[in-house]
């Protein structure tokens, strides 16, 4: 099966940071991964190698076939969909969440007298239902809650049908209900196999959705461990990864993470 990213070796440096050691990573087309780790272990600057945002000091990084430094990257990049917190700041708070998802088609933030085809405006509106939304057409960006909005923004990086799928942190800032939202949302995306390959990125166990089907785990810009979620996900990984001892529990396909504790005699 063809990877969607193939990264042997990379390494990356700025000044006198090293911000990934020697990292080897593989994703193919029909994995959902979930990358864990620290603030600090290099998962920002990962993704950004994944968006094909970022070239490597040292290494070779190939996405969708393409090898970074060798390849246009404007051929590359509309294939990607994204989500950060970095492009939801670029969403004009007075577009329709409708216009929101559509603009993607043009890769533009704010709609202005572009016009669009019959079939975006259908792929828009089926998104809208796909991802629960659609009560939320007519509402613009600025109301919505921040659940909302990140839901809003995972049907904008579907719009333009990408082969690859990055989401940094689509929880972050959540409370508990929002979480459980988005995390469902995230698990129909991760069962149903027209879905691209997909990589998440969190710092919390209990934010990895059922359906995802592998883990990387980084510390201070190393691997420490990277596979099947079922087999790489264990206590002594994660608390190897967040430099602390911790507990993990596994029900129905859920996770739950705590620092050990050591019980008085």
């Amino acid at each position: 099966m063809a990877a969607v990213l193939d990264l042997v070796d990379v390494t990356v440096r700025r000044g006198q940071s090293l911000l990934l050691d020697r990292v080897t990573w593989r994703v193919e087309e029909d994995e959902r991964w979930v990358i864990l780790g620290p603030n600090g272990a290099g998962k920002t600057t990962l993704m950004q190698l994944a968006a094909a945002q970022l070239h490597p000091t040292s290494g070779t990084v190939e996405v969708l076939e393409g090898r970074l430094g060798k390849v246009d990257l404007s051929e590359i990049r509309p294939r990607i969909g994204v989500t950060s917190a970095a492009l939801a700041d670029r969403i004009p708070r007075e577009e329709s969440v409708r216009d929101v998802i559509v603009t993607a088609s043009y890769g533009i933030y704010g709609r202005w007298k572009e016009q669009y085809d019959e079939v975006d405006h259908d792929r828009a509106e089926a998104l809208l239902t796909e991802i629960g939304i659609a009560h939320l057409a007519d509402r613009t960006f600025g109301t919505l809650s921040e659940g909302e909005r990140k839901r809003v923004q995972i049907a904008r990086a579907l719009m333009v049908d990408p082969e690859l799928l990055l989401l940094d942190e689509p929880a972050a800032g959540l409370d508990l209900g929002g979480r459980e939202d988005l995390v469902s949302t995230l698990s129909t995306l991760a069962y149903d196999p027209d879905s691209p390959a997909t990589v998440l990125v969190s710092h919390h166990v209990e934010e990895i959705p059922q359906g995802f089907s592998h883990v990387l785990l980084l510390r201070r810009g190393t691997v420490v461990a990277a596979g099947l979620l079922d087999q790489v996900l264990t206590e002594a990984n994660l608390s190897q990864a967040f430099g602390m001892p911790l507990t993990l529990d596994a029900v129905d396909g859920r996770y739950a993470a705590r620092r050990r504790t050591r019980r008085a005699h």
